[in-house]
């Protein structure tokens, strides 16, 4: 009996060593963690396949293609891709970032129940998270807009209790991260407002003056 042969779910670029694209994958892999370069090439390939449907269908007019086209909107709605009175035009532009942001890694992250991506991951490969009664493993799984709310903690789960070392700990360095975020925000209002006095000192203009000078300058 002869095997069929698995064709791949995705594909890699077609030129690895192009240092622009290396710089934008190193990126994304510390702003989404993921494992390898097979995950993102994957959500490329959903992203490119999502468009080229698009693309195909924008010109059409025959009542298939209104079917297809309305179909790819409503998987795209669900999906949290795109907004309800979207277009087939607003398909085009979607990104990679679009698609990383509806992974469950993304997601576990922001509703708050890991406070790094790299945690997150953890958390789902072990069996940690469920989406509505489902655990799921697979921290890649894009997740429906609706079930974006059943995204939890198993109930098996240690990490259900809140008193729990992990979260515990988690909970005191995002607060630390959110109240670091926050003093170096008032010092760089601080360092604009007294680059603005040193300039009104020197210039003998006021602020008021200065943003007008400013705004002239743009238009």
């Amino acid at each position: 009996m002869v095997r069929a042969k698995l064709r791949k779910k995705y594909s890699g670029p077609s030129h690895l060593w192009q240092m622009e694209r290396i710089k934008e994958e190193a990126q994304l892999k510390h702003e989404y963690g993921y494992k390898n370069k097979k995950e993102l090439w994957k959500m490329t390939s959903i992203l490119r396949n999502f468009r080229g449907q698009a693309r195909k269908l924008i010109p059409l007019t025959s009542n298939q293609a209104a079917i297809e086209r309305k179909q790819l909107l409503n998987r795209l709605i669900s999906l949290g891709l795109v907004k309800e009175d979207a277009r087939l035009e607003n398909v085009l532009g979607l990104t990679i970032k679009d698609i990383m942001d509806r992974r469950l890694q993304t997601i576990v992250l922001k509703k708050r129940l890991a406070n790094t991506v790299k945690q997150a991951r953890q958390f789902i490969t072990h069996g940690h998270i469920n989406v509505g009664e489902n655990k799921v493993t697979s921290p890649s799984m894009l997740v429906k807009f609706s079930d974006e709310n059943l995204v939890s903690f198993s109930g098996s789960s240690a990490m259900v209790n809140e008193a729990h070392a992990e979260r515990v700990a988690g909970r005191e360095k995002r607060e630390r991260r959110d109240k670091k975020e926050v003093l170096e925000e008032k010092m760089r209002k601080a360092r604009e407002d007294e680059k603005k006095k040193k300039e009104e000192e020197v210039l003998g203009i006021s602020k008021a003056e200065i943003e007008e000078i400013e705004k002239l300058e743009v238009a």
